[in-house]
């Protein structure tokens, strides 16, 4: 039963359960009835199984670090509890099963973009862009923002503007996202060498940076309103959640405690849930 734990937590659940909301929300704005079975679920079964694919390629990419910093040293391929063997092939079965699902019982196109962005992550984010900028999280955020885009393409088969949209909203949503936790994690980031912004630039201009973006993502969220693509459901409630959003972030500002950082974390989190969900209510209601 441990042994199952641990292989659960190699697929990072709670990161890949946010992604498949994402794309759940894709899929439906893509319909204008209900959301054919086969991409609802064999759609997102594939993205799952290849999004934890990539996420156990991270775990096996980044053991060194994990040693190192805090919050990640009781993984379980630190702790010895999975070989590097085993997580090598437990992810490649992941992705064969995954890719099968989405080639052959989906679509091409969401086969395609799903694989680019398991590349993305785990190849490009991990291996090279994480230790080569301060700007990782910026370049390679465009891997994380996908999924919404894959739900969209397994029900249409195209990619169009609006769902180009929707990866832009987490694109811009990433930056501040995880820059709060690197300025709360900045001694673990500095220990393992990560050029993280906070480390290379100082917390101060990491901060204002958050609040620009914060700031830019307000404007970027109201973009689904504007061009018709949700109502006033939307706009109220993204609203006020960006509201929040830009509370927690000028508190932020003016409190040197660590603690503000993380809960500005965790409001993020809750953040780009609720907003999915609004597009999901509005979608249906109106």
């Amino acid at each position: 039963m441990n042994a199952i734990k641990d292989y659960i937590e190699l697929c990072k659940p709670r990161v890949v359960m946010l992604m498949i909301l994402t794309s759940i929300v894709g899929m439906c704005l893509a319909s204008s009835g209900n959301v054919p079975l086969v991409p609802l679920i064999l759609g997102n079964l594939g993205i799952a199984l290849v999004a934890s694919s990539a996420a156990a390629l991270n775990h096996l990419a980044d053991q060194r670090i994990d040693k190192i910093m805090g919050r990640t040293q009781y993984r379980p391929l630190v702790q010895g509890k999975i070989t590097s063997k085993n997580s090598i092939i437990f992810a490649s079965i992941l992705c064969v099963v995954g890719m099968f699902i989405l080639f052959f019982l989906v679509n091409i196109l969401t086969a395609a973009l799903t694989f680019l962005s398991l590349i993305g992550y785990a190849v490009f984010y991990t291996l090279y862009l994480k230790h080569a900028t301060p700007q990782n999280i910026v370049i390679g955020g465009i891997a994380g923002a996908a999924p919404p885009l894959l739900g969209w393409t397994a029900v249409s088969g195209s990619v169009c503007p609006q769902a180009l949209l929707l990866v832009l909203i987490i694109y811009v949503w990433t930056p501040p996202h995880f820059w709060a936790l690197a300025i709360y994690r900045l001694e673990d980031y500095a220990k393992a060498n990560v050029p993280m912004l906070p480390h290379t630039h100082s917390v101060a201009f990491t901060k204002l940076n958050i609040l620009l973006y914060t700031i830019l993502l307000t404007c970027v969220t109201a973009l689904p309103f504007i061009i018709n693509m949700s109502g006033w459901i939307y706009l109220v409630g993204v609203m006020i959640i960006n509201l929040g959003f830009l509370l927690h972030v000028i508190s932020l500002l003016r409190n040197e405690d660590r603690e503000q950082a993380i809960r500005t974390f965790r409001y993020s989190i809750y953040y780009l849930g609720i907003l999915f969900i609004l597009l999901l209510v509005d979608h249906y209601v109106i």
